[in-house]
């Protein structure tokens, strides 16, 4: 299978250099930026093209490495190019197969393929997806097929609907994007109680890197402790009492799915107080 790849920016860069490193034959880089495809071929050692035609003719599938707002636009001009056959491919956590508008018409075949990382540079992130989750959805004929080549890489590969990608993605960005702003939260309780921004964030990170390990390691119902685990009323109570607005918000609405996870630790404790606590 010769792949090609529209779109030289960071997530571009990585699959294509996780995939020639894993013995695939990528035949190169078309890229709005004429600058970004170079570089991107020089990286791994493949071909830049500057037209989106070319690329196709000599592809078997068509990696759209770009923006989740442009991936339409793009596949508008790549169905009007001979893609008979050809698997089609995007990268977007959110977007599903679906955005391939009539690709029936065009007789080639649609898929989404989501490495569950937070793809950050475009020289070393690849090294990375190593050990990612993919999520594939997509026409059946080839699906198989796509999975078996990850899983064959050491990837874990889940297969999800295309009705399922939003959920997907809004998860991904819980555990990922909304975590930052978590422990930003954190952070700044931090500040309100006489610490630095760097002290704050200096004290908190063993306690982050710890938890995240721990969770990794054994899954959350392992890693949790603290007062609402414990079935701390009272400590619980006295945060409440002194946290207000959308911070005191924050930590009841996290506290309820926390109590989840606690009946799921110690199935014979009641945290019935603790819910209704909570619920004020």
């Amino acid at each position: 299978m010769h792949i090609g790849f529209i779109g030289a920016g960071k997530v571009g860069f990585s699959m294509g250099k996780y995939l020639t490193e894993r013995g695939m034959l990528v035949t190169g880089y078309f890229s709005r930026n004429p600058q970004s495809s170079l570089e991107a071929a020089a990286f791994t050692d493949t071909r830049q093209y500057l037209d989106m035609r070319s690329l196709a003719e000599d592809s078997d599938a068509i990696f759209l490495t770009v923006p989740d707002g442009v991936i339409a636009a793009v596949w508008e001009e790549l169905k009007m190019l001979p893609i008979q056959g050809k698997i089609i491919i995007h990268c977007s956590g959110m977007l599903s197969s679906a955005v391939f508008s009539e690709i029936g018409h065009s007789r080639a075949y649609g898929y989404s393929i989501h490495p569950l990382l937070a793809v950050s540079d475009r020289y070393t992130s690849w090294e990375k997806l190593q050990g990612a989750f993919f999520a594939m959805e997509g026409h059946e004929k080839h699906l198989s097929e796509l999975k078996q080549l990850f899983e064959s890489f050491g990837n874990s590969v889940g297969v999800l609907s295309a009705e399922g990608k939003v959920r997907y993605h809004a998860a991904a960005a819980m555990a990922s994007n909304l975590y930052v702003g978590l422990c930003s939260l954190s952070e700044s309780l931090l500040c309100d109680c006489g610490f630095t921004q760097g002290e704050a964030h200096e004290a908190l990170t063993p306690l982050i890197v710890g938890n995240a390990a721990n969770i990794g390691h054994a899954g959350c119902a392992f890693a949790l402790t603290g007062p609402i685990e414990r079935n701390d009323i009272g400590t619980v109570e006295a945060h409440l009492k002194d946290l207000s607005g959308e911070t005191r918000e924050i930590y009841r609405l996290l506290s309820k799915q926390v109590v989840k996870v606690a009946k799921e630790k110690h199935p014979d404790w009641d945290y019935k107080k603790m819910e209704g606590e909570l619920k004020q």
